[in-house]
């Protein structure tokens, strides 16, 4: 019996116009929304996998330089990556609000500043990678190869930025089903270079580090022309037009306003794991190495959860832009328990599969039996991450993105980090447990106790409905039958008795 593909197709995937998250059973609108979210991040991680995976064979200096330079490419992505959120809340609102030239304008405006941030820093990257890197004090080999690594991809940042603002407008307009389909094609680009590029094949040298830096950075431009291309036809919801695309200086703040919190969350994100990651290089390369597979098996395995949090964005935005405040409120409820739940399971896979897991990247004993013990401490808490996420969604989309930053940086810089050192050091002032002596145990234990922390914070700081004044939209207002713009605050508080901690 032959399989209709298609058909099959599309009753695992809808189109927007298919799909009304203001409406309907929840469950199938965010199940419809992230699963191609899901898939997209898959593939988009594929990337990294796959220089990890041949780097792995090519040699574990190799893999260590990635493993040092994959936190400051996430710390670019991050300083940039408050405007492409602001764009995806602002087009979310607008088009629950059925207000489409104020949604195309938003997203001209996001794609033209966000280029911009990314050529900045895409300079500053070329520039400095040097004394960045220095910092770490790792191996000189290493060193030298991150820097090298590090400095094409800093070249390619502004395609990096391109196709991050596309996946984020088209997100916010309710479609995640083309910025999957763009990336299932550029991604087989990388994948098909990556180890022609490491290894050389017959006139094309040897490149090690460097051939995979220039096969990501090659793929996602193509990626990013394809989807700058799709914003402008305007075929798939959102549009970009030229004329919306000059700069507008009150708008650009406009962004800001709402996408620094943003950024500050990611960026915040990005300092903890480049400041753990100083942690860990006074440990053995083997350590490093370790450090950076569980890293990247983290992306992987979470996957699930950053695609519910992105669908919870996208949800709250459009249906607070649509006046259901009620549904929101429901929405993050049954996606934080969704998200525990499928965390949780996945979190007892890893627990039991930790060592095979590593050696599909790394089979270096010293490097399997670090990683495998990386795992197995935070595995069982990947539940918690789950609820942190969707949380943290819900907070986006109701423009409250400067709580989702404080509870990112006050847990993860004043928990995470301080924790790791001080346990791993050996510099706990009592007998707990193993953590008497020094030991990089401890630096896998802060990340355990840090996100149970963070999921019970943010579950209580949103339950008590402090995210229900982020509307962003232009509304008519009853009482004179105009238009009035409703831009609170983004942490400002409903109720002056309920203040915030």
């Amino acid at each position: 019996m032959s399989i209709d593909i298609r058909s099959a197709a599309r009753r695992v995937f809808k189109k927007p116009e298919d799909l009304d998250l203001t409406e309907g059973p929840i469950g199938r609108s965010l199940f419809f929304l992230s699963l191609p979210i899901v898939i997209t991040n898959l593939l988009q991680v594929a990337y990294n996998f796959a220089d990890t995976f041949w780097l792995g064979q090519y040699s574990t200096d190799a893999l260590a330089a990635i493993s040092l330079g994959f936190p400051l490419v996430y710390l670019f992505i991050s300083l940039g990556l408050g405007l492409t959120v602001a764009g995806s809340v602002l087009v979310a609102q607008h088009t629950g609000a059925t207000q489409t030239a104020q949604a195309d304008y938003a997203a001209s405006q996001t794609v033209v500043f966000t280029m911009i941030i990314g050529i900045a820093l895409g300079a500053a990257g070329v520039i400095f990678v040097d004394e960045v890197l220095s910092v770490f004090g790792a191996d000189p080999v290493v060193l030298t190869l991150a820097t090298d690594y590090m400095r094409i991809i800093s070249f390619g940042l502004p395609f990096i930025f391109g196709f991050i603002v596309f996946v984020a407008l088209m997100r916010g307009s309710g479609d995640t089903l083309t910025p999957m389909l763009v990336m299932l094609g550029t991604v087989v680009i990388n994948v098909i270079l990556d180890p022609i590029l490491i290894f050389g094949v017959g006139p094309i040298p040897q490149l090690g580090v460097d051939g995979a830096a220039i096969a990501t950075v090659f793929s996602r431009g193509s990626a990013a022309v394809a989807g700058l291309w799709i914003l402008l036809r305007g075929s798939h919801g959102v549009q970009i037009t030229v004329t919306d695309m000059w700069p507008d200086r009150e708008y650009m703040a406009k962004l800001l306003r709402i996408g620094a919190p943003a950024s500050l969350e990611n960026t915040g994100r990005a300092i903890s794991i480049n400041a753990i990651l100083i942690i860990v290089t006074l440990f053995s390369t083997p350590v490093v190495a370790a450090f950076g597979v569980g890293i990247r098996v983290f992306s992987m395995i979470f996957m699930p959860a950053i695609a519910i949090d992105r669908g919870v964005e996208t949800m709250t935005g459009q249906n607070i832009g649509a006046g259901n405040r009620d549904r929101v409120s429901k929405t993050n409820r049954f996606a934080a328990i969704t998200s525990f739940s499928i965390l949780s399971l996945l979190g007892v896979v890893t627990f039991v599969f930790a060592p095979e897991i590593i050696r599909v990247f790394d089979n270096s004993p010293a490097v399997v039996e670090q990683g495998a013990t990386f795992l197995r401490w935070i595995a069982p808490t990947f539940g918690f991450v789950g609820i942190l996420r969707a949380y943290s969604g819900g907070f986006r989309g109701a423009g409250k993105t400067l709580t989702a930053a404080v509870i990112t940086i006050v847990l993860f810089g004043f928990i995470r980090l301080p924790v790791a050192y001080i346990v791993s050091q050996g510099l706990v002032p009592f007998d707990l447990w193993i953590f008497g002596t020094r030991t990089p145990e401890g630096i896998w234990f802060s990340f355990a106790i840090s996100g149970i922390v963070a999921a019970l914070v943010a579950a209580g700081w949103f339950e008590r409905g402090t995210w229900r004044d982020g509307d962003l939209t232009e509304q008519a207002d009853p009482t004179t039958d105009t238009k009035r713009t409703v831009e609170p605050d983004s942490d400002s508080d409903p109720d002056p008795s309920a203040s915030e901690t």
